[in-house]
């Protein structure tokens, strides 16, 4: 599961990476997917809806078995 959540965060990098921004996988477990987000998105104070409403439901629509997506 964790290469395709990496797959699918490959399609949604470039998006951040035009704003400043990018992502990183940490982990995968028991369908949650833990990211870092860098960058211009690190310190992004849209960066909560960035995670839920753009990474989250995009992983979850590629890899349905992720279950959320969490920043650390």
């Amino acid at each position: 599961m964790k290469e395709k959540v990496e797959k699918a965060l490959e399609s949604i990098r470039p998006m951040l990476q035009a704003d400043g921004g990018d992502i990183q996988l940490v982990s995968v477990e028991n369908g949650v997917v833990k990211v870092k987000l860098q960058g211009a998105c690190g310190s992004c104070p849209m960066a909560a809806l960035t995670l839920k409403q753009g990474v989250e439901v995009r992983l979850k629509e590629m890899v349905p078995a992720v279950v959320k997506v969490e920043s650390v």
